[in-house]
């Protein structure tokens, strides 16, 4: 069996502890991970304040040509990169190659941002008290981001944090998942070729009660977590003091109103709720649909989601494959039968095998209902009837979350008065909410977190504004 190391100031160390990982699909050894030791996790900090003091100096040019042969890298071993996603996470091969492809074109985008991440001049002579006074903005680097990244998307998700922090001048260690490191480190790999600063990108797996005193360390100065709401809120209270881009859950809704292309919407509400499993954080989860077609679209539903393919993530043709482990399967199932016994109905699905659970449509579900209000992060997806299009709006707001939601309509109006009420962080006219292009600002309102990513929304998050005035006099 494969053994991987740590990513420690441009070296891949051993350690004493180790993790295994498994595939999800079939149980299978894939690789043992090295796991910092208080020792390691010390050597990761100093490299990386070492790091962070030669990022700041890096001239723009070389932050581009850096972040370039990074993109360039991971391009050139996409074949690669998308089956290490495939075989550690479960993810269906066509979905991880999706995955890379996008990885290539997040550092792009952080290339070409980095040549133009600039402050502005600020027109501060609008007072008279400022007159023969200049003024600008500077963006300074934090110096050592700590990124802590979920299962779903080890190659992406960990580029959603690695790109903005190089681009900003900045340096960042990574504590991937305990169930997908493999990707990460194979990302290290190739930052390795970019001729940065070889502290500037970590990646360090640990154990928990060593994190908690890594992140307490006085050298890292802001925390970029995505997972789950309940973790990535204990995480802002226990570290008040640093900054925080936290990209957290949802149950992202989506509205479908009478003058929609309902098979245009079924197609697309299929894919973005039952794509990986639902092991999205803006996958959809709720289906709020007008009245008087409510009946026409759960038959186009779940015609759809009986046809998908399912079966080895590697084969080609696989449209859904399993969840990231037996239990996260099993407590989907749960909350599925929680509901039924409350009065809900299953329209199709609902069985599981092992980590695998059939796409599931649940209606005559109550909005007090746990499989309403919280992420089940599966491929489950309820389907709610409104009445007026008010009330829809009312429905998909009833929620402590607020990451995407989408709206397929043809009234204007419609479209109009939804972009200004839904309490949402992004809003999909005519898509799903699951629709994400990796330069858009990216982030939820209320429990969903707080910041935004999106590249250079992110690099934004990472530095901190310093303001220059300068007092002129003509001689």
């Amino acid at each position: 069996m494969e053994v991987r190391n740590i990513l420690i100031g441009g070296e891949f160390l051993t350690s004493d502890g180790h993790l295994e990982v498994a595939s999800p699909f079939d149980g299978n050894l894939l690789a043992r991970v090295a796991v910092a030791g208080r020792s390691a996790a010390e050597k990761a900090l100093f490299a990386a304040e070492k790091a962070a003091a030669e990022m700041r100096c890096e001239p723009r040019y070389r932050l581009r040509e850096g972040l370039e042969k990074i993109s360039q890298g991971i391009a050139a071993k996409k074949e690669e990169f998308s089956r290490s996603i495939t075989l550690e996470s479960g993810k269906p091969i066509a979905q991880a190659r999706i995955e890379a492809d996008r990885a290539v074109s997040t550092f792009r985008i952080a290339a070409a941002e980095a040549q133009r991440f600039a402050g502005e001049i600020v027109p501060i002579d609008l007072n008279a008290g400022a007159a023969g006074r200049s003024a600008s903005t500077v963006y300074v680097p934090r110096g050592i981001v700590f990124g802590i990244t979920p299962f779903n998307y080890p190659l992406n998700l960990v580029a959603h944090k690695v790109a903005p922090a190089l681009a900003s001048g900045n340096a960042i260690i990574i504590k991937p998942s305990e169930k997908t490191p493999l990707t990460s480190l194979m990302l290290g790999e190739v930052f390795l070729e970019s001729g940065l600063p070889a502290g500037a990108l970590q990646v360090v797996p640990m154990e928990l009660s060593l994190l908690e005193d890594v992140l307490h360390d006085e050298r890292v100065k802001m925390i970029s977590f995505t997972g789950s709401d309940k973790v990535g809120w204990m995480l802002k209270r226990r570290y008040p003091k640093k900054a925080f881009a936290l990209e957290l859950g949802g149950n992202a809704p989506v509205i479908v109103d009478e003058t929609a292309d309902l098979e245009d919407a079924a197609g697309r509400i299929t894919a973005g709720a039952f794509s990986y499993s639902g092991q999205v954080c803006i996958s959809v989860q709720r289906v709020l649909v007008q009245e008087t077609v409510e009946s026409e679209l759960v038959g186009l539903l779940a015609s759809r989601a009986r046809a998908l393919r399912n079966g080895d993530p590697l084969d080609d043709e696989t449209e859904i494959s399993v969840m990231i482990s037996t239990e996260a399967a099993k407590n989907a199932v749960e909350i599925v039968a929680e509901a039924v016994a409350h009065g809900a109905g299953v329209i199709c699905g609902g069985n599981a095998d092992g980590s695998f659970l059939d796409p599931t449509l649940v209606g005559n579900v109550d909005p007090e209902m746990r499989i309403v209000t919280d992420e089940i992060f599966a491929p489950v997806a309820t389907v709610e009837s409104y009445e007026g299009f008010a009330e829809a709006i009312e429905l998909a707001n009833r929620s402590r979350f607020g990451l995407q939601a989408g709206v397929f309509t043809n009234d204007l109006g419609r479209a109009v008065f939804a972009a200004d009420k839904l309490e949402y962080g992004g809003v999909m006219i005519n898509d799903v909410p699951t629709f994400r292009v990796d330069n858009m600002p990216y982030g939820g309102m209320k429990d969903s977190g707080i910041g935004r990513e999106g590249v250079r929304h992110a690099m934004e998050e990472m530095c901190e504004i310093k303001l220059i005035v300068t007092r002129y006099t003509a001689r």
